[in-house]
């Protein structure tokens, strides 16, 4: 993802919420995964990784993985008329970071006219200095290459739509964005020791699943806030998401091309149903008012991690020829693939970029409703 930063003076001309001095412990205990460590079948870049880094340090419970996000970039936005011109453009609702009792992040995707996700967002807030501010994260490929078009495409998408409104972009090159994971499942949120230079830590608006996120000034280390935590590799943050089921970025959700009922939006907290009008909505809300899904973003496992790698949008087929699905993204033999529900609990295949065949079957998250029915 590349990652947006919003920052605001602005969802209500004169915002002054008193979070930023006690905001951390306060936040309820969350039923999280443990960090990963790296899956036996996958051969991770770093071998050190979370495993070792969590027999390198059993001095309790409360140990905590931090990784560093430089795949994603942060814009800020202020300005009055910045919650009126966020409502017109994502498919959450701003409302609920308004207030004492509001959220401090929330998790939305920006469309198209034809209802086709171009950029998935995280909001968050905080209180600096009487100012409301905003982040919000979207995705490029794990490469730093990437970053820099994905952000200009970001920006070009805000000003078509901001025409007059009295809004303020930014890009935050001094802040850096973390996901930190718990080495053990129910672990309390991070005792952040200095607030001051962590501007937000809060729970992952998409699902528990994935921890918390971080932003510091880019010459602040974690430890420096989070005295229980190490570093990890920051591709053992996509190992945990592939083996989750959890999109991010452009290579799991491609712009113009995903849908967000087929990549789970509402799973993940991510769209209102009850908000005013926004940018794409029609055909969302039509095909949720319908409940017909057929397809969905979906977990897979390959049989073995093809040498060549899988080609994206690769077609997925049942053992009978049937057309299944598209593969999406992945790292060794975890991945994210686009599903008929009808063949989501068949074995399925692809074929690799190096002409190989290669099966995969898919998994139900934990983290999707329980009473889920699949065909």
């Amino acid at each position: 993802m590349g990652t947006l930063y919003l920052a605001r003076g602005a969802f209500r001309s004169k915002v002054f919420l008193g979070v930023l001095n006690r905001p951390f412990r306060n936040e309820s205990r969350v039923s999280t995964p443990s960090a990963p460590p790296p899956h036996n079948n996958i051969r991770s870049r770093n071998s050190h990784g979370v495993a070792a880094a969590a027999a390198a340090d059993a001095s309790g419970p409360l140990g905590y993985v931090c990784y560093n996000l430089p795949h994603r970039t942060l814009l800020k936005l202020e300005g009055r008329d910045t919650h009126a011109f966020l409502q017109g453009i994502i498919t959450n609702d701003t409302e609920l970071l308004e207030g004492p009792g509001g959220q401090r992040a929330v998790y939305a995707h920006m469309l198209n006219v034809q209802g086709r996700t171009l950029y998935d967002i995280i909001l968050y807030r905080y209180s600096h200095e009487g100012l409301v501010d905003a982040f919000m994260p979207r995705g490029a490929a794990f490469s730093s290459s990437v970053t820099a078009p994905v952000k200009d495409s970001i920006l070009r998408h805000l000003k078509v739509y901001k025409i007059r409104r009295k809004v303020k972009i930014s890009a935050c090159g001094d802040l850096s964005l973390w996901a930190v994971l718990p080495r053990l499942k129910n672990s309390e949120v991070p005792d952040i020791s200095s607030p001051e230079k962590a501007p937000v830590c809060v729970t992952d608006p998409r699902t528990e699943a994935m921890g918390w996120r971080l932003v510091l000034d880019n010459q602040v280390d974690p430890q420096a806030v989070i005295a229980s935590c190490q570093q990890g590799n920051t591709e053992e943050y996509h190992i945990h998401r592939y083996s989750i089921g959890l999109p991010e970025g452009v290579k799991d959700l491609p712009p113009e091309v995903a849908l967000p009922l087929e990549s789970n939006l509402v799973y993940m907290q991510g769209i209102s149903f009850s908000k005013g009008c926004y940018i794409g909505q029609e055909l969302t809300a039509r095909t949720h008012h319908t409940g017909v899904v057929r397809k969905r973003l979906m977990p897979v496992r390959l049989s073995s991690a093809p040498a060549e790698g899988v080609a994206e949008g690769a077609s997925l087929h049942t053992q009978a020829g049937k057309a299944a699905g598209k593969h999406r993204a992945g790292v060794g033999e975890l991945g994210l693939s686009l599903i008929r529900l009808a063949h989501a609990k068949e074995v399925l295949w692809l074929s690799s970029s190096d002409g190989a065949t290669v099966n995969l079957e898919a998994s139900v998250p934990e983290w999707w409703p329980k009473d889920l029915k699949l065909k």
